[in-house]
């Protein structure tokens, strides 16, 4: 079964428009969660009226497990040892 996506973690990252905004050519690349991305157009935009540039929603990098445990399938049981001591007799303290 395929995990389903946590909401709260998408991203997206800023793509400037054609006659972009120096600010908005310095964040281009950069990844913002969804939540806390810049509103276009950008505040400090001297083309607010003629602004194009635009999110590019990003794909979720934890898509996948990135733990055994995060599988669902839990981890694999650790196979037990025999016990080498003798009844009574206590570890030795390294040192």
């Amino acid at each position: 079964m395929k995990p389903v996506p946590n909401k709260n973690w998408r991203a997206v990252s800023v793509v400037p428009g054609g006659i972009a905004c120096e600010l908005a050519l310095q964040l281009r690349g950069r990844r913002f969660l969804t939540r806390e991305a810049p509103r276009l157009p950008l505040t400090e935009c001297n083309r607010q009226n003629e602004c194009q540039c635009k999110y590019q929603h990003l794909p979720d990098r934890r898509s996948s497990p990135r733990r055994e445990e995060d599988s669902g399938f839990g981890s694999a049981p650790k196979p037990m040892s025999a016990e080498r001591r003798r009844p009574g007799e206590r570890r030795e303290r390294r040192r």
